[in-house]
């Protein structure tokens, strides 16, 4: 299923001589994928699963139509580009239809790993026995999921733009309970490079926390002083940078919209230490360089020193505000200190420890305001020393107010979010008068 670049070159190629069209793409994609899940500390499911798939787009003028296949000799190839474009020929026109790009410039990132790609089921199992025997021993109950991917992105136009991209990336993620089921413990990594990923220390965290949280004492929801994991960072921060589109500031319906149809571009924002970019580039989070239609995707400063820098838009949308065309970023960087998590808590003299944030819903979209529940683990700081494990709380917090009581920023690490799956680079954050609204009985 993985095509090499000179081999996906091919195969768009041939698409692309049946075409008809005034405008055509091609999109060829393929992966393999591994996995294995486990629960109450036993294998629950293992397997692996493949596929490619070829899109073809057409168009006539400003109509446009798509058929896709999973087959690739002559004839398969020539059904779906006619199919295509009877389908362009059916719909109705479309106005934003912006013309296809010639060739671009693509910046080089490397984000495939052959350790991944050459992932054995032998090495999963082993994988999953490093979290599960250490809990048996521990008396706890460990439950997991690991999923390696290895695949490739490609796409031709007739106009001979063209664009490939091989990546490679592992997920895992761990959840560890006592017998009585009073404590439990969360951990979770993503990396390309799948030589990096420890199952076993992974593991040890969530099954301290575990342990750790099994006595947890009621206290008054309030605001309070916060340390947030990278965990809990990303689902908060996440709703930020999925909202930063132009048109939606543009038309006044977002957190970037300002009355008489303005946007908040150029205005401080957030608290200055904060910096986040996007970088396809990044060692650490590697992406692809190039966007879904066809623009290069490179480094872009999407909120330096507090101050928003950019917003991402498309095509249509820049030209029609005679403004910069930004494709939605990759991936995410935000820069943070030098402290550790333990250096932080240490510096604490009263707080709350948050391991993890869950069931995140939107409660106001021009403020970001969010709700959801903390959960596997959140604790007690007087002092500079974790004091007792504390019940769960639901909170009510936007993260832009949440960036604007920033106290410290802690080392940056590459997180995962549970609540999207999505990578990031994020530091752990102390935050004063976070609100936690009211308590909840769940683990």
């Amino acid at each position: 299923m993985l095509f090499t670049e000179q081999q996906a070159r091919e195969i768009m190629q041939k698409a692309l001589r049946f075409s008809k069209a005034d405008e055509c793409v091609v999109n060829l994609q393929g992966y393999t994928s591994g996995n294995i899940r486990y629960a109450n500390n036993a294998v629950s499911t293992s397997g692996e699963n493949s596929n490619s798939s070829l899109v073809v787009t057409s168009a006539f003028g400003k109509k446009t139509g798509i058929a896709t296949i999973n087959e690739f000799d002559d004839a398969s190839l020539e059904k779906a580009v006619r199919r295509s474009e009877e389908l362009a020929q059916l719909a109705p026109e479309n106005p934003e239809y912006m013309p296809i790009l010639g060739p671009q410039k693509y910046q080089s990132s490397n984000a495939y790993f052959k350790s991944t790609a050459d992932f054995s089921p032998q090495q999963r199992a082993d994988a999953a026995a490093a979290s599960i025997l250490p809990a048996r021993e521990r008396k706890l109950k460990a439950a997991g999921y690991l999923q390696h991917n290895a695949g490739f992105q490609a796409m031709l136009n007739s106009k001979g733009l063209f664009a490939y991209h091989p990546s490679t990336s592992v997920e895992f993620s761990v959840t560890a309970r006592n017998e009585a089921g009073t404590g439990s413990g969360y951990a979770s990594r993503g990396y390309n490079d799948i030589s990096k990923l420890n199952t076993a220390q992974a593991s040890k965290i969530a099954m301290d926390k575990a342990e750790g949280s099994a006595k947890a004492v009621a206290l008054e929801p309030g605001k309070y002083t916060v340390i947030l994991e990278p965990a809990a960072v990303a689902v908060l921060l996440e709703n930020m940078f999925f909202n930063m589109d132009a048109r939606s500031a543009d038309e006044g319906r977002s957190f970037m919209s300002k009355q008489g149809g303005k946007t908040k571009i150029g205005e401080k924002l957030v608290d200055a230490k904060v910096n986040i970019y996007s970088d396809p580039t990044h060692p650490e989070l590697p992406a692809a360089t190039w966007s879904g239609d066809g623009r290069p995707v490179e480094r872009v400063n999407w909120i330096e020193n507090g101050v928003v820098k950019n917003l991402y838009a498309s095509r249509y949308w820049a030209e029609n505000k005679g403004a910069k065309s930004i494709p939605m970023p990759n991936n995410a960087i935000m820069e943070g200190g030098k402290a550790s998590l333990e250096d932080m808590i240490k510096n604490t003299k009263r707080g709350i420890l948050v391991t993890r944030l869950w069931y995140i819903r939107s409660v106001d979209p021009q403020t970001l305001l969010l709700t959801g529940l903390t959960r596997d683990g959140t604790f007690l700081i007087e002092n500079g020393k974790i004091k007792h494990p504390v019940k769960n709380f639901r909170f009510n917090e936007s993260p832009i107010i949440m960036l604007n009581n920033l106290e410290e920023m802690g080392r940056p690490e590459r997180v995962v979010s549970g609540e999207s799956n999505v990578n990031y680079i994020l530091p752990p954050l102390k935050v004063r008068d976070f609100t936690f609204s009211s308590l909840s009985d769940a683990v």
